[in-house]
C-alpha cells in the first residue's frame, strides 16, 4: 500500500496550487487526476485581484506574465451587464492577467513538479474511508487498482466533486436557467467595426459595444487588436456536458437567436459554454476529507471561480504543513473552514449583486442598474467595489479584541531596508514561512519570537512611514499581529506572544 502526506484528488489549478504550496510546506502530496491529460477545453480565461499579489509573494508572477497574451489589460471588468472602469485610477484596486487556464495548468504542473510533488494522471480515486488517524482511497489506474493512505485527502475535482459527495458533504445552493455563451474570434472582413469599437450590422444598424439586452437574452462584445469578444446569455434549463465544446455553428446560432439577425464570425480562438451555479459547501472539511476550489464554491458570474480557489490552498497549506509536522496548536486545521467560507460567502455577495443587475427585466432593474453605474463613478465607491471583486478586502476574523488595523488582512509588500541591502515584503514571503517582521528595532518582540526556534523566521528592517513597530505575518502572507507604533513593550509583548502560541503552537521548550 501506497503511503503519503496529502492526497490531492484532481489536477486542475486549486489541485496543483495546494501541491506547490504544501511542498513548501515541507509535506509531501499526491495528486491524483482521472484524465490521462491535460484538458485543453478552454475554461477561465485570466486571474486577477488578490492571487496576482500572491504570486508576486511567492516569486511566480513573472512566468505568469511571460506565459500571459495580454499581461496588462486595461483594468475594466464586467459587473453584471456593467462595468467597473478603472482606467482613469493611477493605481487600480483590481488588475487582471489575461492567461488561458490550460497555460495556468502547465505552470502551476511545472513548479509542482520542480518542488518534488507527484502527480498521477489517468489515476481514478473510486473509494474513500477514513478514521482518526487518516484516510485511504482505493484508486484505479492504467495497471490496475491500488489503495494509498495519508493524513489527509482534499477534494479539488469540481463543482460536480465526487470526494465531496463521498465525505457527506452538502452543496446547497441553486442553478440560474441560463447558458452563457462566450467566445473570441478573428474580427471577419464582412463585419464593419466602427472606429469608437462599435460594430454595424446590416440588418440591425449599429450595435453599441458593451451589453445589448433584448427579449431574448443579453449580447455582449468588444473589439480590440483583431479579435472580436462575445458573449451570449439565454435563459435555458439544458443541463450541458461540461465535455461537450461549444462550435461556432452553436455560438452563431445564439446570436441570431437573441439580436434577431446574422452576426458575421471569423475564426475561432476561443469556444466556451457555461452555466451560472451559486453553491457553497456548508463545511469545508469533514474529518479528514477537505475540500476546496469548486468542490467547495460555485459563484454565478464570470472571473471569480479560479482566483478564489487558488487563495483557497494557499490558506489550507501550511495549516496542514503545521499538524502533519506535529507543532499545530489544537483548532488550526478547522480555521481553514472559518477563514476561506467566510471569503467564499464574500465572493456569492459580490456575484450574487452580479445577477440581480443581470436577470432584471422590468423597469425596477433598470432603475437599479442606472443608480449603480451613477454610484461607481465615485472613486470611493469603485475602489470599494475593486476591493470586495478583487477579494482583496478580506479581513479574518481573529481571535482576542483590540486589534491593529491590519490585523487580519494581507500584508502590504513594504520595501525593506536591511544591513544586507533592500529587499520586500513580497521576497520575504518567497519560502512560505511565518514571519516577525521588526520594522522598529524592538528586541523585546525578538526575543519573544525566538522561543518558536526554527517555525518563525525573524527579520528586522527599516522602511518609510512604517505602518506599525512590528508585524508577524503567516505564510498565506495574512497579518495575525501588529505592534502600535511606540506601543508599551508589556502590553505588546503579551498580544504577540498570544498570537505565537494561536497559530504556531506552544514554544519547542515549553514541553
Amino acid at each position: 500500500m501506497l503511503e503519503t502526506d496529502v492526497i490531492i484528488v484532481g489536477a486542475g489549478p486549486t489541485g496543483l496550487m495546494l501541491a506547490t504550496e504544501l511542498r513548501l510546506a515541507g509535506v509531501r502530496p499526491l495528486v491524483l487526476e482521472r484524465h490521462p491529460e491535460p484538458r485543453l477545453m478552454p475554461r477561465a480565461s485570466g486571474i486577477g485581484g488578490q492571487i496576482l499579489g500572491l504570486l508576486h509573494y511567492r516569486g511566480l508572477l513573472d512566468r505568469f506574465e511571460a506565459a500571459s497574451y495580454q499581461p496588462h489589460p486595461p483594468p475594466r471588468f464586467p459587473f453584471g451587464d456593467t462595468y467597473l472602469d478603472f482606467t482613469d485610477l493611477a493605481d487600480p484596486p483590481m488588475q487582471a492577467l489575461a492567461i488561458p487556464q490550460q497555460h495556468i495548468e502547465r505552470l502551476l504542473d511545472d513548479r509542482a513538479r520542480e518542488l518534488g510533488a507527484e502527480i498521477r494522471r489517468g489515476h481514478e480515486v473510486t473509494g474513500v474511508s477514513q478514521d482518526d488517524a487518516g484516510v485511504t482511497v482505493d484508486v484505479r489506474g492504467p495497471d490496475g487498482l491500488y489503495q494509498v493512505t495519508a493524513r489527509y485527502l482534499v477534494g479539488c475535482d469540481g463543482g460536480r466533486s465526487r470526494i465531496r459527495d463521498m465525505a457527506g458533504i452538502e452543496f446547497s445552493g441553486i442553478t440560474y436557467p441560463e447558458v452563457n455563451r462566450f467566445a473570441q474570434v478573428t474580427v471577419p472582413d464582412s463585419l464593419t467595426v466602427l472606429d469608437n469599437g462599435d460594430i454595424v450590422l446590416p440588418e440591425l444598424g449599429r450595435v453599441r459595444a458593451g451589453f445589448t439586452r433584448t427579449d431574448n437574452g443579453v449580447f455582449a462584445f468588444a473589439v480590440g487588436s483583431g479579435v472580436l469578444s462575445l458573449q451570449t446569455t439565454e435563459s435555458e434549463t439544458a443541463d450541458y456536458d461540461d465535455d461537450e465544446p461549444l462550435t461556432l455553428t452553436e455560438l452563431a446560432d445564439s446570436a441570431r437567436r437573441v439580436l434577431g439577425v446574422h452576426l458575421p464570425l471569423g475564426d475561432p480562438i476561443r469556444l466556451s459554454r457555461y452555466t451560472f451555479k451559486d453553491r457553497q459547501a456548508e463545511q469545508y472539511r469533514s474529518g479528514r476529507i477537505l475540500v476546496a476550489g469548486d468542490a467547495a464554491h460555485l459563484f454565478p458570474a464570470t472571473g471569480t471561480a479560479i482566483n478564489v480557489g487558488l487563495l483557497d490552498t494557499v490558506n489550507l497549506a501550511w495549516k496542514l504543513g503545521a499538524d502533519i509536522h506535529g507543532w499545530a496548536p489544537a483548532g488550526l486545521v478547522d480555521t481553514y473552514h472559518d477563514e476561506r467560507h467566510y471569503a467564499g460567502a464574500r465572493a456569492r455577495l459580490q456575484t450574487r449583486a452580479q445577477v440581480a443587475l443581470r436577470r432584471g427585466h422590468d423597469p425596477a432593474a433598470e432603475a437599479l442598474r442606472q443608480v449603480f453605474q451613477e454610484l461607481i463613478i465615485d472613486e470611493p465607491a469603485l475602489r470599494r467595489m475593486g476591493a470586495l471583486v478583487g477579494h482583496s478586502d478580506i479581513r479574518y476574523p481573529m481571535p482576542g479584541t483590540d486589534h491593529h488595523v491590519l490585523v487580519g488582512t494581507f500584508a502590504p509588500d513594504l520595501a525593506l531596508h536591511t544591513d544586507e541591502g533592500t529587499t520586500s515584503v513580497a521576497e520575504l514571503m518567497h519560502t512560505a514561512r511565518p514571519v516577525l517582521l521588526d520594522l522598529a528595532d524592538r528586541p523585546e518582540f525578538r526575543e519573544i519570537a525566538r522561543e518558536w526556534g526554527n517555525r518563525i523566521d525573524i527579520r528586522t528592517a527599516k522602511t518609510g512611514e512604517r505602518p506599525a513597530d512590528a508585524l508577524l505575518i503567516r505564510p498565506d502572507a495574512h497579518i495575525t499581529w501588529a505592534a502600535t507604533i511606540d506601543e508599551a513593550a508589556e502590553t505588546a509583548a503579551a498580544t504577540l506572544r498570544e498570537a505565537l502560541s494561536y497559530w504556531f503552537g506552544e514554544p519547542p521548550n515549553a514541553f
